[in-house]
């Protein structure tokens, strides 16, 4: 019983340290030699745990995904609170992932899944929450509900992940609470136009 549990306590290690040498370098940055050190571990023992690389970023992905506390993370019924939410939530337990992300952007890297298909289901399901929205009537009908979710993606991450764009826009630092009242205000209002109910 002992074996199992220093088991996954290995297991669990290595996820925490691939999931910190991920995050800030990248796929293409990230070395299991440094995941390794990180978790206090020799290199081999990971082989051990994970087939290789690949496998150890999309456990790590799904790890990070299952590890967020889902309860907090449910869509307001009212759409206009929906961006603004988004905001503090990828404030608040995003935000090293979604650096990572930015990452994956720049990175040449082969096609393979990273997580993929937890994340499309989460994405997927903000169009469908939209969806259901615009069926009861609470979003026009003309627009787009993957459209207004790729909108409020890019609304409520481009300022956490472009601090320096970010601060010679507006003058103000994104980290600094008096911008996030203001950005979450400016948030609100775009919705409140977006979504103003005839």
């Amino acid at each position: 019983m002992g074996e199992i549990r220093n088991a996954e306590r290995t297991r669990k290690s290595i996820l925490k340290a691939a999931r910190e040498e991920f995050f800030e370098k990248g796929y293409t940055g990230a070395r299991i030699e440094s995941i390794a050190k990180r978790a206090g571990v020799n290199k081999q023992l990971i082989y051990h745990y994970f087939k290789g690389k690949e496998q150890l970023i999309n456990e790590t992905i799904e790890d990070f995904i299952s590890s967020l506390p889902s309860g907090n993370l449910v869509l307001p019924a009212n759409p206009v609170e929906i961006a603004e939410f988004r905001y503090h939530v990828n404030q608040e337990y995003l935000l090293e992932f979604l650096k990572f992300t930015a990452w994956e952007a720049v990175e040449n890297r082969p096609n393979n899944l990273k997580g993929e298909q937890q994340r499309e289901k989460i994405l997927h399901s903000y169009n469908a929450d939209m969806k259901a929205k615009q069926e009861m009537g609470l979003v026009p009908k003309e627009l787009d509900p993957a459209f207004i979710t790729l909108m409020m993606s890019s609304l409520t991450i481009y300022p956490l992940l472009y601090p320096d764009v970010t601060r010679m826009i507006t003058g103000h630092d994104p980290n600094e609470e008096a911008f996030k009242e203001k950005w979450t205000h400016f948030l609100r209002q775009i919705s409140e136009r977006i979504f103003k109910r005839e």
